[in-house]
């Protein structure tokens, strides 16, 4: 069984990295608010089991899962455990003065997880920091030009920044364990401005935009460097039936170091790119990813039931990133504040399959850190799944194929004042609407078994 669980996850990894390239970059749709800071920021809510408790779970230790949350939670994962989540979303946008729906689909994470003593845990795993994902269109007549020309300007940006990491854990003393992950984080952001002047309507008796060119100002940021991240966890007894969990999570501040490249293009009609100046070629600078803390308490009764609250803050108002690319974007701190549990009714039940079932279900509410007017802008879900273990588990191995879902709005439609870099300008807010999918599936194995001869 252990040869056939190994073919197995060898499968999902390659099916993964051989997806990876194609997907990454298209993290959630077509999404204006990416245009901020790093892009979507990805705020350490863990895999497919915390995605259905409402992205909670920093104090829930879970031996089937992988608990890379809170690195110091890897201690619980008592067996080798292989886990892959793949996403899926459909969004509605909405301004205004009109409406765009998009979908989209990506790998969502890899991790493995190892118990290597009975007080020493590792993991090592590959997802997503931030996405950056959006494309806008405005076309408006010049001022004052009698002739009726008309200006279309085109913005877009696209890219991922990925984290691959390394994760500790230890166990103090009893109930007490610590944790420490390092990541390798690296990604390219593309992002576009490009302008094009044309009349309202092809005038035949003229040539001189019957063939309209465009021209673009192209920014290349290209991010590699390391973060580090460290956790704590405890738990204690309240009564025989009776549990509860501490955890503490911090995400430290750090500069991301990388190279950016400028050019401005001129393209044809259909895109085609007629000639390229170089205007800045791997200019060295680094962007500031501001620290994240989180806080986190569980009560459970070490049988069918837990219940989670947590809350994290992080300081989006030290942001710093590259000249042009969000570095004069004024952001705010943001807080966010998560509900949830799960429930199975009879873990060991032989008659009825549906009591072995995990249901789970949650509620959060999230600040955005870009603020128009001075109002605070919030990412409401309501957030439920399931865990399905495999009727061919047995003491050494089993699997579990996990679903989470959420649907949730952020934004709103409500018209603000815009400043970057200097300039302000009167903008629609954006309000999306998303419903979110993820596909987990785990595999457990223990290893290292000692065989015994009688």
């Amino acid at each position: 069984m252990l040869k056939t669980n190994s073919a197995g996850f060898v499968g999902l990894v390659v099916l993964g990295l051989m997806a990876a390239p194609n997907v990454y970059g298209q993290g959630l749709g077509n999404s204006p608010y990416s245009r901020l800071g790093l892009g979507d920021y990805v705020p350490n809510l863990g895999g497919v089991r915390q995605q259905a408790m409402g992205g909670v779970g920093l104090a829930s230790p879970n031996s089937i899962n992988v608990n890379d949350i809170n690195p110091a939670l890897l201690y619980y994962t008592g067996r080798t455990t292989y886990e892959a989540g793949f996403n899926g979303q459909y969004k509605t946008l909405r301004n205004a003065t009109s409406t765009n729906k998009t979908g989209s689909g990506n790998l969502g994470y890899l991790a493995l997880s190892l118990p290597i003593s009975k007080s020493w845990a590792a993991a090592i795993g590959l997802k997503p920091l931030s996405s950056v994902d959006y494309e806008s269109f405005t076309s408006e007549s010049i001022a004052n030009d009698p002739s009726g020309l008309l200006v279309e300007k085109r913005q877009k940006g696209e890219g991922e920044i990925t984290e691959a990491y390394m994760a500790h854990a230890f166990r103090l003393a009893k109930g007490l364990t610590v944790g420490a992950t390092a990541s390798y984080v690296f990604g390219t952001i593309d992002e576009s401005i490009a302008t094009t002047v044309k009349s309202p309507v092809d005038d035949p008796t003229t040539t001189e935009d019957n063939n309209p060119t465009t021209s673009a100002v192209a920014d290349k940021m290209r991010y590699s460097d390391f973060t580090f991240r460290g956790g704590v966890h405890y738990r204690g007894k309240v009564n025989d039936n009776l549990n509860y969990n501490l955890g503490a999570v911090h995400t430290f501040q750090t500069k991301l170091n990388g190279t950016r490249s400028t050019s401005l293009r001129r393209e044809d009609v259909q895109g085609v790119l007629i000639e390229e100046l170089a205007l800045v070629n791997d200019q060295k600078g680094s962007a500031t990813l501001p620290a994240l803390t989180q806080l986190g308490i569980t009560l459970d009764n070490n049988k069918n039931w837990s219940a989670s609250v947590d809350v994290s803050q992080q300081q989006w108002s030290k942001f710093r990133g590259f000249s042009g690319s969000g570095a004069n974007t004024a952001l705010n701190n943001t807080v966010r504040v998560g509900i949830g549990g799960e429930f199975a009714p009879d873990p060991t039940s032989v008659d009825n399959y549906f009591k072995r079932v995990s249901y789970r279900a949650g509620l959060s509410v999230g600040q955005m850190p870009y603020r128009p007017n001075g109002k605070a802008l919030y990412d409401r879900a309501v957030s439920w799944g399931f865990a399905f273990p495999m009727p061919s588990a047995t003491p050494l191995d089993a699997t579990i194929i996990s679903l989470a879902f959420s649907y949730g709005q952020r934004g709103n439609t409500e018209s603000s004042t815009l400043t970057e870099n200097g300039t302000s300008r009167v903008i629609s807010n954006v309000k999306e609407d998303y419903v979110r999918m993820q596909l987990g599936v785990t595999l457990n194995n223990r290893w290292f078994i000692k065989r015994k001869i009688e």
